[in-house]
């Protein structure tokens, strides 16, 4: 049987429990709407763990649904609710929205593949698959914590990273027991198309301004949050006044930073207001001149080849991408529409650019994504 007669399971557990969170909900999007569009018969199958508050759990089912019959993809999912959290995937004591159990139990009778997005489906659900390709997305830490922990190095016979550049010597993670092949983010680029620029000059991102893990490196904690990473561009809306430099950040509505950010020049507004759903996101970034975002700094340390979804998303709008390199810039051509800054001399020089000659970065932009991120062809290849 050809492998394009596989039945795909898109596994993911991060979506349905973070639905203010648009973007996050569209990472897996793309690879959904990647395999309809591809012709796959195919089943989103998310994992959603209690949160121990019934009425919350409720709600974010009802969100996730929703989001699905939005998409399309009504008839595409399968919710599995956990109610006890633990470290285990207990698909026999699970609860079932989008499908019955016993219609989801009959997809396995056909062979099959799961698609295991950042060590999602875990055992004792992970076992029931013939075929189990991990798919990471964090090379930052998934990889780097493989070295000590069980991250379904021993239940996956296939390994996949966005980390383009995790195999090369100049990487920093420490040395692996798998063998990773890479692939650049998946944008569906018919979903996200290009859009004629808008009249404010806006340099913008999405993101979590905290990040509690700090982590041991060369025996030395470091704090690899965007807070600590943006610290060295924080007097660039001084140095590019003509721009307007804005952050869609998840902090509270008194955090000293927003002030301190606001005093700076920056404008800083709530992502789940201006975000939260994946349609308001793509509208927010297409409402953007480009992305300008410092990347969180265990990638840059490592220097992984990370590129961000979202940095993919921009490039298919036809908006260029101001970002730090993370050893990602050699995978690209020059001319891409996405410049890798170090400092804030360089970023600045960036934003002067993109503005000066926007049409010749937007139209690289596009031409890069469908060259380098476009959906359909990486699954292609993941999928064989």
């Amino acid at each position: 049987m050809s492998a394009a007669s596989e039945f795909v399971f898109l596994g993911c557990q991060f979506a349905a429990k973070y639905p203010e969170g648009g973007g996050n909900f569209s990472v897996p999007l793309q690879w959904a709407l990647a395999l309809q569009r591809l012709n796959r018969k195919f089943i989103w199958m998310e994992v959603l763990i209690s949160c121990s508050d019934p009425i919350e759990d409720q709600r974010r089912i009802r969100i996730f649904e929703r989001r699905m019959r939005d998409a399309g993809l009504q008839k595409n999912y399968c919710l599995l609710f956990q109610e006890k959290a633990n470290d285990e995937n207990a698909w026999d004591a699970m609860s079932y929205y989008g499908m019955e159990s016993k219609a989801f139990s009959r997809l396995f009778e056909a062979p099959h593949i799961l698609l295991n997005l950042c060590y999602s489906i875990q055992p004792p659900l992970l076992n029931r698959f013939d075929k189990r390709v991990l798919c990471d997305l964090d090379p930052g830490e998934v990889p780097y914590w493989m070295k000590e922990v069980e991250l379904g190095q021993s239940s996956h016979q296939e390994f996949w990273t966005i980390g383009l550049n995790i195999n090369d010597s100049s990487c920093r993670l420490p040395k692996q027991h798998v063998s990773w092949r890479t692939f650049f983010p998946l944008v569906d680029t018919h979903l996200n198309r290009p859009v004629p620029r808008p009249p404010k000059p806006k340099f913008t991102t999405v993101g979590q301004w905290y990040w509690k893990n700090d982590m041991l490196m060369d025996g030395e904690w470091k704090d690899f949050s965007k807070k600590a990473t943006f610290e060295k561009f924080l007097g660039l809306p001084n140095k590019v006044p003509q721009a307007h430099m804005e952050l869609a950040m998840n902090m509270t509505k008194n955090d000293l930073a927003k002030e301190r950010l606001e005093s700076l020049g920056w404008k800083v507004v709530d992502p789940h207001r201006v975000a939260g759903t994946s349609h308001a996101y793509r509208k927010y970034l297409a409402g953007a001149l480009a992305e300008f975002t410092a990347v969180k700094g265990i990638d840059t340390y490592l220097q992984t080849g990370w590129i961000s979804d979202r940095g993919a998303t921009f490039l298919a709008m036809g908006r260029p991408v101001i970002t730090e390199d993370t050893g990602a810039a050699s995978y690209l051509p020059a001319d891409s529409g996405m410049f890798f800054v170090a400092d804030l001399e360089g970023a600045t020089e960036a934003v002067q650019r993109v503005m000066r000659d926007w049409d010749h970065f937007s139209k690289k932009a596009r031409e890069c994504a469908m060259e380098y991120f476009e959906a359909t062809k990486t699954l292609k290849r993941i999928l064989g």
